[in-house]
Parts: C-alpha cells; structure tokens; sequence
C-alpha cells in the first residue's frame, strides 16, 4: 500500500491507494482540486467544508452529464507522464548541443 499527498482546496491530505495507483490518485485529486477552486472563485468566502461541498456537486454534475452522453472537456489537463518529459529533456539538450556547435563552426568559418 502506498501512501502520498494530494492537495485540495489550499489543504493538503495524505491518502493511501494501492501501490502503482499513485498517478492515477493524483489526478483524480487534481480534478476535485480544480473543481473546488471553480466553487470558490464563482461563490467566493466559502468555509472550506461547503467549497468541498460545491466541488462534489460540480463532479457530481459532471458524472450526471456524461451518463446521460452529453460529452464534457476535462476540467484538468491530464498529467505529464515522467518517461515522456525525460525524453524531451533530453531531446532539448542534444538539440542545444547542436546549436552550440553550429554557432561555433559558423564563427569560425
């Protein structure tokens, strides 16, 4: 069983989830978060417990809404996947390499 932080609401909790589950918690943490945000940005000076309140409702909504096949955007962009971002990080430092190199050959020529 892993355990990791999520942050809802400007509070952060510590959850249990099955261990390789963390990624998939931290989304779904994400969208509540998002949605408790949207509650507290449209009603303004909510207790913590009604904007967790509201951002179950506007889930719930959101549930209600695909169930009956009415199709919604995703409130949260989905997260950036670790392999993927080292990749380009890499991708990014060969690409600089080459331009360092094409600089230098093109001062010296």
């Amino acid at each position: 069983m892993a355990n990791i932080d999520v942050e809802v609401a400007g509070r952060r909790y510590n959850v249990a989830c099955r261990d390789g589950e963390e990624d998939h918690l931290r989304g779904l943490a994400a969208v509540v978060d998002k949605r408790a945000q949207d509650a507290a940005e449209a009603l303004g000076g909510l207790t913590e417990s009604r904007q967790l309140l509201f951002a179950a409702l506007l889930i719930a909504d959101d549930l209600k809404e695909v169930r009956a096949g009415n199709a919604i955007p995703d409130p949260v962009p989905p997260q950036p996947d670790p392999a993927v971002a080292d990749a380009l990080e890499r991708l990014a430092g060969r690409l600089e390499s080459l331009v360092d190199r094409l600089e230098a050959e093109a001062q010296s020529a």
